[in-house]
């Protein structure tokens, strides 16, 4: 399956929020998104963890 699940994580506080799928044949950097961050209460970089 080209289908992967992969965890955000938040650049401030380090926490995994979000968990996502992606292609890993067509999308072959990390991804990084910004979302919500329920510890740092506002919009932050997340990127994706290994």
């Amino acid at each position: 399956m080209p289908r992967d699940n992969i965890v955000l994580q938040c650049t401030e506080c380090k926490s995994r929020n979000y968990v996502t799928t992606k292609n890993k044949k067509t999308t072959t950097e990390r991804l990084e998104f910004s979302k919500f961050c329920r510890r740092c209460r506002k919009h932050t970089g997340h990127k994706e963890t290994k």
